[in-house]
């Protein structure tokens, strides 16, 4: 899930600390490390990019397929992107987890041998990931009165699977201001 590196646009949290064109160029640069740090032969990445309009900018990777998230909250766009991948395991990831790495994608694939959904938590109470079982078939629960941006976000996503086995996986940090920023170039990771 990406939002186009656009001043303004993207990471505005952060803009508020650092002024919006110096999060765009983060974001920018986040970006590109991120696809580095996960891309493996083991599974298929594909972009989910909003706005709509940016899905053929020509920022993003060649090669890599492109969707538009659509209209809707953060909820409404995940869920759409969640149907349209193909049938087997399928994992959502957010774009600002500086840690983020091949074996954190690795560990929450291996989960759903086992579970029907699984969660990378976030230390903010949100999460970096979540992934299903079965791509491409999504419950109609799934989503449904989620606190977004809050620290319940993770506790709601869950409570919208009733009955679903879930799995979570590694916590890691995302970056949503300047103290964030600063704590992950504290253990190592610039960008």
């Amino acid at each position: 899930m990406l939002k186009a590196p656009q001043p303004g646009q993207v990471k505005t949290r952060l803009g508020h600390d650092i002024g919006m064109v110096g999060a765009a160029w983060w974001m920018r640069h986040q970006i590109r490390a991120l696809l580095r740090n996960i891309s493996d032969p083991r599974w298929d990445l594909a972009l989910a990019i909003a706005p709509d309009t940016a899905i053929r900018a020509p920022i993003w990777p060649a090669g890599l397929p492109r969707l538009a998230q659509g209209q809707g909250d953060l909820g409404t766009r995940m869920a759409r992107a969640l149907r349209q991948a193909p049938p087997g395991p399928t994992c959502l990831i957010g774009a600002d987890i500086p840690a983020l790495r091949r074996p954190h994608i690795a560990r929450a694939f291996a989960a759903l041998g086992r579970a029907d959904a699984v969660f990378g938590p976030a230390r903010d109470g949100g999460y970096w990931l979540i992934g299903l079982r079965h791509g491409g078939a999504v419950p109609a629960s799934l989503f449904r009165n989620v606190r977004w941006s809050s620290p319940d976000a993770l506790r709601d996503s869950i409570a919208s699977l009733p009955g679903a086995r879930i799995a979570l996986v590694d916590t890691l940090a995302d970056v949503d201001n300047a103290a964030d920023l600063a704590a992950h170039r504290r253990l190592g990771f610039s960008r």
